[in-house]
């Protein structure tokens, strides 16, 4: 491979020490399929935990500002609450929760904190892509996993420390929001590395359920731990990611070459069916050098998509910052769930987008139209979440079934633009063989898109002290804009079909894109 081979050796892209006491113990090399099955189980679990830290602050919300504290922002009926005061401990419950959170600005200090954690996540993300493309993915994802998990727990050992200043909660969010933005594009380059473009939506879309496993998870362990006290909902997810990224650095082979697999061999034995040649397996001469960040975004189809995910991510994340909390405030069959409860019922939301990420892979997959899919799924979300909100008061069972398909039609494009799409396009013929573009793309499209999920979760914290159906109708305007903007690629994925129905189904997915280019 001439300099690239160098270049990547010179990177860092060592054999890991477990991966070398692994072969000790076999005598021999891992091969090819079964190190496929070990970057898809490592980093699904990473990822996964990295959702995990960051759901813990929509659980522990209502503790920290009691819904006790903003009767009058909420618009309960009085005569709940004139009876709960009527009891001490419930008069105690009133003074519950943690400065500087518990006051009368506590649901926007929340929202700002949100904002924080977000923006500096969607600026990092654009540096860790432009790093990942130059350094040793293994060595970047680890730094960000453990620093991830010890400023998550730094979050929670406000507890334990009794702080209220709320520029200490402010800072260490931002700076556990600067070591997550490494985790985007570290794992999906590193996937990108081993797996081809056949069936890609639906490979991806499998693996893209970490992103929910990772909420459910993160739910449940947070809602466990309230009891306990609300430090340990931070300080359990900060362990297990740090624990999570330590497997990483001994175990993860960032591509091919670090484990020996020679590259013609293996290849080779992927042409028999001619779709399954890894992501990043170019023909150019192996002189690739890293693409630019002014060059990645002219690639066509990375702005648009870029743009749409800003508006997917704005309703994704204001779900899953502020869902257990509109739960616990909203009546529901005429009772309001506690805390727990309310975080616990969230996670179906997030069972919604497992099954959402993985129907859109395959549908995409089977259509060979992931602009065309991703629209679709967004322009359904429109009258669901207009669903939700009106029906699903009314029992506990319409909200349980609404809230699903929302998660089904909300998470669906999100997952599919993040995964498949930014490595199609990462890979996209006008790079000419390049390998070096991958976590660069993905970086801008999920980078833009936290961009969107920083605003979402800022403007619900000022929204939804007036009104939540204000809220709702900001999503559905989200989801309005997101599919509209998918327009243009949705007419030239038909058209291209229309135009040529016999192409090859693993050289149409250039199709949408290829034929904005100009002439």
């Amino acid at each position: 491979m001439g300099s690239s081979t160098e270049n990547r050796s010179r990177m860092g892209s060592i054999k890991p020490m477990g991966i070398q006491l692994i072969e000790c113990v076999r005598g021999g090399p891992l091969s090819f399929r079964s190190s496929q099955a070990l970057v898809l189980v490592l980093t699904f679990l990473s990822y996964a935990s990295y959702h995990a830290t960051r759901k813990t602050t929509s659980i522990v919300k209502s503790v920290l500002d009691p819904k006790t504290t903003n009767l009058g922002l909420l618009h309960w009926p009085s005569h709940m609450y004139l009876q709960e005061l009527k009891g001490a401990a419930n008069n105690t419950a009133l003074e519950s929760g943690w400065a500087p959170f518990n006051g009368e600005d506590g649901t926007q200090l929340l929202g700002e904190i949100d904002l924080a954690f977000l923006g500096v996540y969607a600026i990092g993300m654009f540096f860790a892509g432009h790093l990942g493309d130059r350094v040793d993915l293994r060595i970047l994802l680890t730094i960000g996993m453990v620093g991830t998990g010890l400023f998550t727990a730094a979050f929670g050992a406000g507890y334990w420390l009794n702080i209220h200043s709320f520029y200490y909660f402010l800072g260490v969010q931002m700076i556990a929001g600067l070591f997550q933005s490494s985790g985007w594009p570290s794992v999906v380059a590193v996937v990108g590395n081993w797996f081809g473009k056949s069936k890609r939506g639906l490979i991806m879309g499998i693996w893209n359920a970490h992103t929910s496993v990772g909420n459910i998870s993160g739910s449940l362990i947070a809602a466990a731990m309230l009891k306990f006290g609300w430090s340990w909902s931070f300080a359990v997810p900060g362990a297990m990611i740090a624990l999570v990224g330590l497997a990483v650095f001994l175990f993860l082979p960032v591509d091919p070459e670090v484990i020996g697999v020679e590259e013609d061999r293996h290849v080779k034995d992927y042409e028999k069916n001619g779709t399954d040649v890894p992501l990043l397996e170019g023909h150019s001469s192996g002189r690739d050098e890293a693409v630019g960040f002014i060059q990645a975004w002219r690639i066509p189809g990375v702005a648009p998509f870029a743009l749409c995910l800003f508006f997917c991510k704005l309703v994704a994340y204001t779900f899953l910052y502020w869902l257990p909390f509109y739960l616990s405030h909203t009546e529901i069959g005429g009772e309001y769930l506690s805390d727990s409860a309310a975080g616990i019922l969230s996670t179906l939301f997030d069972v919604g987008g497992v099954v959402g990420g993985i129907l859109a892979g395959h549908i995409s997959d089977r259509l060979d139209a992931r602009a065309l899919t991703a629209a679709t799924f967004t322009f359904s979300a429109i009258p669901a979440l207009f669903f939700y909100r009106i029906y699903g008061s009314i029992s506990l069972t319409w909200n349980v079934a609404l809230m699903f398909v929302t998660g089904v039609l909300v998470n669906g494009p999100y997952a599919l633009i993040t995964t498949a799409v930014s490595a199609d396009l990462g890979t996209h013929s006008s790079l000419n063989g390049n390998s070096r573009a991958l976590a660069t793309v993905t970086a801008i499209i999920d980078g833009t898109g936290s961009i969107g999920a920083a605003v979402g979760p800022l403007l619900t914290g000022y929204i939804s002290a007036k009104s939540w159906s204000g809220v709702f109708t900001m999503l559905m305007a989200s989801a309005l804009v997101a599919g509209l903007l998918l327009s243009r690629l949705v007419v030239a994925e038909i058209t291209a079909k229309m135009a040529a129905p016999q192409r090859p189904v693993e050289l149409a997915s250039d199709l949408p894109v290829s034929s904005l280019e100009e002439p």
